[in-house]
Order: structure tokens, then C-alpha cells, then sequence
């Protein structure tokens, strides 16, 4: 497994991150610790998870990947990077969410208890809180980075041009500065590739995208005349609604009818090709992958090996999806 630096920081990651938000919902606790540990034999020593998780369970279930993750990392916690995140509703208090300073801090501690450590390599904010101004924000992070609680800080789900003030904010400030950033990124969805992942790569920003096969879609193994399976990622809890809007529709369905055609004729899965695609941009830096069972990992796996297509082929994928550049970035 290839390992690459983490934006503009000293740290090295691998190339593939797996990502956990279906832990202690759709995998339980054996079959999570299965693809754990098959992500850790293919060379994955990167892990995302987040405190809301797991996706979909509602809020009886918040913390319950943490704390999976947490166990299963009981004595070697030194071989795995580990990124979590926080702003999402923790509690039934006003404020259990958010990007204040109070529950930034409340939440990481809360977080470092379930996963069993004393710092975390990256903590992120999940999503943007337009009701704290972003100082507030920053300097808490600030905080927790002075503190020894994280090494790095990042953000997921932002714009662009939110990413941009915080770059200025932080430089102004001489505060820890926003690392990473986690955006939804895949061949049916490409609207950051106008603006934020150029950011990204011009001030040296780490991009860790998740839904890189758009929630299972991009493996083709879906039937459109068919309801969604039960158990799949379009029909869990109370995630699933969200997923169909996303990615359940005609418009997608033919683009992918149209990928498997390439993927035949490249000679391998459309998983492998779509993910290998991911890895092509140069902005890219990791690739979330999710897995709820540990051979779905396969595919993920063998376009890390592979590496990035060859231009012509990307060139033939970039045309094909072009529609998918103006998709709204809300849907």
C-alpha cells in the first residue's frame, strides 16, 4: 500500500482510508471487526470514523462506531492514523451540536473516551454551523491541537469559499490551520472538482473524499427496475432517504450502463475503475472506502495497486460524466 503526505504536513498516510459510519448498524460488532482487520491485511492504516456514527441509527446509536473502533484498536493503537469528527447532535441539550467552543471541547474528549486514546490524529467538523462565527470555531480547534487532544484539524461538507476565509482566518490569527477536508467526490457527483479541489491544491490541502462509488452504485451491481436492497446503504435506517436522493435515479442508472461498457473493455470491475478514477486527480489525496463486508474491499483494494489511469482512459470517463460536474453540491 502506497503511503502520501497529509496536504502540506509531515505526515504520511495511506492511500486508501477506510471509513466505518455503518458500524453497529448494518455490521455488527463481529462483522466490523472482519473488515477491520481485512482492511488492515491489504495495507489500510487509516481509519474515519466520526461521533454521530453510526449513519442512519438515529441518536440512540451515536457513539456506537467509536466505540468499536476504539476496542478494536486495544493495544496497537500506534499502528493506525485515526480521524473522527464532531458538530453533529450528541445530545437532547441545544448544546450537544455545533461548532461552538464548548461543544467542540466536550465532544473530543467525549470521543477520545470511546475510542480508548489520549489524542487523535485528525478531528474534523463534520458539516458547517452557520450560527458560530468561525473564530470561534478555529480557536477551539486551536485548542485542542496546543492541547496534545489532535495532531491535525480538519473540516468535512464545507464550500469552498468557507475553507478560504478559514485559511485567512488562521493565518491572521497564527492559529492551527484547516489540514484536510472531506467532500463528497465520485464519477456521478463532481461539482467540487470547480472550485474546491483546485483550493486544495494550490495551498497544499489534504482531500479525503468519501462516497468514491457513490454509496455501492458505482459497483453496478444495483437493478433500477428493482426497489433498493434491504441492508444496502440506500435503505438503511435513516440514511437510506438521503442515499436515493442522491444517486437513485434514471439519469444515473444510464451513466453506469455506459461505465460498464469501459470497465469491460479496460478489463476490469467498474468499482476498480471508478475508484481508480478517484485516485487520478491529482487534488486527491485518500479515498474513504466503506465496505459491509470484508471482500468488498477487494475492489478498493486492487485500484490502489493499480494506480491512477492511463490519460486517455481517464479522458474517456472525464467524458462521459461530464453532466455530473454541474450537479447542484446541496443535492
Amino acid at each position: 500500500m502506497q503511503h502520501v503526505k497529509l496536504g502540506r504536513t509531515g505526515l504520511r498516510v495511506s492511500r486508501l482510508c477506510l471509513g466505518t459510519m455503518t458500524f453497529g448498524l448494518q455490521c455488527d460488532v463481529p462483522q466490523s471487526n472482519a473488515i477491520l482487520d481485512a482492511a488492515a491485511a491489504g495495507g489500510i492504516d487509516f481509519l474515519d470514523t466520526a461521533d454521530v456514527y453510526p449513519l442512519g441509527g438515529g441518536h440512540n446509536t451515536t457513539g456506537r462506531t467509536e466505540q468499536i473502533v476504539g476496542d478494536w484498536l486495544k493495544g496497537k493503537r500506534q499502528q493506525f492514523i485515526v480521524a473522527t469528527k464532531c458538530v453533529g447532535q450528541m445530545g437532547p441539550r441545544p448544546w450537544d451540536l455545533g461548532m461552538s467552543r464548548k461543544h467542540i471541547l466536550d465532544a473530543i474528549e467525549a470521543s477520545l473516551r470511546r475510542l480508548g486514546t489520549d489524542y487523535i490524529d485528525l478531528y474534523q467538523l463534520h458539516s458547517y454551523d452557520r450560527n458560530t462565527p468561525i473564530d470561534e470555531a478555529l480557536e477551539a480547534l486551536d485548542s485542542v491541537v496546543r492541547s496534545g487532544k489532535a495532531r491535525y484539524v480538519g473540516v468535512s461538507n464545507w464550500p469552498a469559499y468557507k475553507v478560504a476565509r478559514a485559511l485567512g482566518r488562521s493565518e491572521l490569527k497564527n492559529i492551527a490551520r484547516i489540514d484536510s477536508v472531506q467532500p463528497r467526490y465520485n464519477l456521478l457527483f463532481r461539482s467540487f472538482e470547480r472550485d474546491l479541489l483546485r483550493l486544495c491544491a494550490e495551498e497544499a490541502i489534504a482531500v479525503i473524499p468519501y462516497n468514491p462509488l457513490a454509496g455501492g452504485l458505482l459497483t453496478g451491481k444495483h437493478d433500477p427496475k428493482a426497489a433498493p436492497p434491504e441492508g444496502s446503504r440506500f435503505q438503511l435506517g435513516t440514511a437510506g432517504p438521503r442515499y436515493r436522493e442522491r444517486y437513485w435515479h434514471d439519469q444515473e442508472f444510464e451513466t453506469i450502463e455506459a461505465l460498464r461498457k469501459v470497465a469491460a473493455e479496460a478489463g476490469c470491475s467498474l468499482a476498480t475503475l471508478a475508484m481508480r478514477w478517484v485516485l487520478s486527480h491529482p487534488a486527491i489525496t485518500a479515498p474513504i472506502v466503506g465496505a459491509s463486508r470484508p471482500e468488498q474491499l477487494g475492489d478498493s483494494l486492487a485500484a490502489a495497486e493499480q494506480g491512477a489511469l492511463l490519460k486517455d482512459l481517464k479522458a474517456k470517463l472525464d467524458e462521459i460524466t461530464v453532466q455530473w460536474r454541474s450537479v447542484d453540491a446541496e443535492r
